[in-house]
């Protein structure tokens, strides 16, 4: 998946990434790879409630995928220090209730979530926030720009020019390193 630009009305999931249950990034990926090759999917686990598979992937991702729009993962290395335990999950669930075993070959470690991708590209490019909304949830129509920030480092987003209200800052600028396209049932519960 080539990814050239950022166009109007692109649906996308902002994350930012690092170190994750004692797993350096560059590891992750190379794990994350070798999941695609082995099962046709890869499970990217994260935590916290700002991307709720039920309240907010899901019905975004469906949003989008009436409208023929695919849902773009974005991601920011950052320098992070999670050193949860690495425990691995070994079911999922797309609903809370009906648990599955994970898919052979996919490995999940230290998440409470996981979104559900088609493929992952190392790529590099600058995101600027503040050309982008949030787009599902109680703060749907706020710029990326003032979400994203403090402990709040995920969001279900929006590109709208149209948001764009005088010239970026630095803090607006996001540089991208790895994005990945989201696929039915986009994200999941893992225990």
């Amino acid at each position: 998946m080539a990814f050239d630009h950022i166009v109007p009305g692109q649906p996308l999931l902002f994350m930012k990434v690092g170190v994750h249950a004692r797993e350096p990034l560059d590891q992750i990926i190379v794990r994350k790879h070798q999941e695609f090759v082995e099962s046709g999917a890869i499970f990217w686990g994260y935590g916290g409630n700002t991307c709720h598979p039920l309240t907010m992937v899901q019905p975004f991702a469906k949003q989008q995928l009436v409208l023929g729009r695919e849902v773009v993962l974005v991601m920011e290395e950052i320098k992070s220090n999670h050193f949860a335990e690495p425990k691995e999950a070994e079911e999922y669930s797309d609903d809370g209730v009906t648990w599955k075993r994970v898919p052979s070959g996919i490995h999940v470690l230290g998440s409470r979530y996981a979104l559900v991708l088609e493929d992952l590209q190392i790529e590099g490019f600058d995101l600027n926030l503040r050309q982008a909304r949030v787009s599902v949830g109680p703060t749907r129509g706020r710029g990326a720009h003032d979400y994203i920030k403090g402990r709040v480092d995920k969001g279900c987003l929006e590109v709208d020019p149209t948001q764009m209200n005088g010239a970026p800052q630095a803090s607006d600028i996001h540089r991208i390193s790895l994005l990945a396209k989201l696929q039915p049932p986009f994200a999941v519960f893992l225990r």
